[in-house]
């Protein structure tokens, strides 16, 4: 049995269609979800759906029994993640999971992003409980930029605090991809994959690339920290949110969302998406 945390989420349900895909029969694929309701169309094509909630561990027991691999994607809810976390930890050491595999962050042990100081606390849960890890330590996802690229076509400047660091980014498919392989194959326990893609970028080279395939003129315009968090603010986002985005910034102005591991390419046994075709499939939907 794999059970997929999160299944409802974005990278959640692309691992449930990239282990479908591998084969594994839906009998076995759990998909553990806080609400049921949202994995109708998984059951529908026999998917077992589980109650999981991170912060209610009788649920969590349920969900994961039976398991043999588990794909633990990390909670959205930063600043509550760890103990979320252990909850989460301590119900697959119940239940006899003979291998975890953590949805972490790129260069989790030298960034000093304040995303990562969760991820680096939940490792540590991870190690001291004995389980048998895979630790998938996540780049950006394109998504990221290219699912709101509105206000940049409509501005003409994309805005940030990222200087001209380099961001190994990749589509959310390829890092699902990744894990589908992780929870497949044997070898990985033990494992730290640091996940990036192929080729990195600047922002700069994302604006270039927007203007190239839009025909417009749309630059990068850096700011700092502290003008990019009010921005986001501005722009509607919570303010602890938009002070944790554009603490990220800088750290990809430090250099530490890129590797050159080649780890996401090797477990997936393609290419990684490149920027051109991120870009294209945007302007496309």
């Amino acid at each position: 049995m794999i059970t997929v945390t999160g299944a409802t989420g974005k990278l959640g349900r692309l691992a449930v269609e990239a282990l479908l895909e591998r084969g594994v029969p839906a009998e076995r694929i759990v998909a553990a979800v806080r609400t049921p309701d949202k994995a109708a169309d998984l059951a529908e094509r026999g998917v077992q759906v589980r109650r999981a909630d991170y912060d209610a561990p009788d649920t969590l027991a349920s969900a994961l029994a039976g398991t043999r691999r588990l794909l633990f994607i990390s909670g959205s809810e930063v600043g509550r993640r760890v103990p979320q976390h252990r909850n989460v930890v301590e119900a697959a050491v119940a239940a006899g999971v003979e291998l975890i595999a953590y949805t972490g962050i790129l260069n989790c042990d030298t960034t000093r992003m304040t995303l990562a100081e969760e991820h680096r606390a939940t490792e540590a849960v991870i190690r001291e409980s004995g389980l048998p890890y895979a630790f998938l330590r996540n780049g950006w996802y394109f998504e990221n930029y290219t699912e709101n690229l509105a206000p940049a076509l409509e501005s003409g400047a994309l805005v940030g605090a990222a200087g001209d660091g380099r961001i190994a980014a990749a589509a959310r498919a390829d890092y699902a991809a990744a894990a589908a392989a992780v929870l497949t194959e044997d070898g990985h326990a033990g494992k730290i994959y640091e996940l990036g893609g192929d080729a990195s970028f600047t922002m700069a080279e994302l604006a270039a690339e927007l203007s190239r395939q839009t025909g417009r003129e749309i630059v990068y315009r850096n700011l700092s920290e502290e003008e990019y968090a009010k921005a986001l603010v501005s722009a509607g986002l919570p303010e602890p949110y938009a002070k944790a985005l554009a603490d990220s910034d800088t750290g990809v102005a430090r250099g530490d969302l890129t590797t050159d591991s080649g780890h996401l390419r090797a477990l997936i046994g393609r290419p990684t998406t490149s920027l051109a075709d991120a870009v294209a499939a945007a302007l496309k939907d």
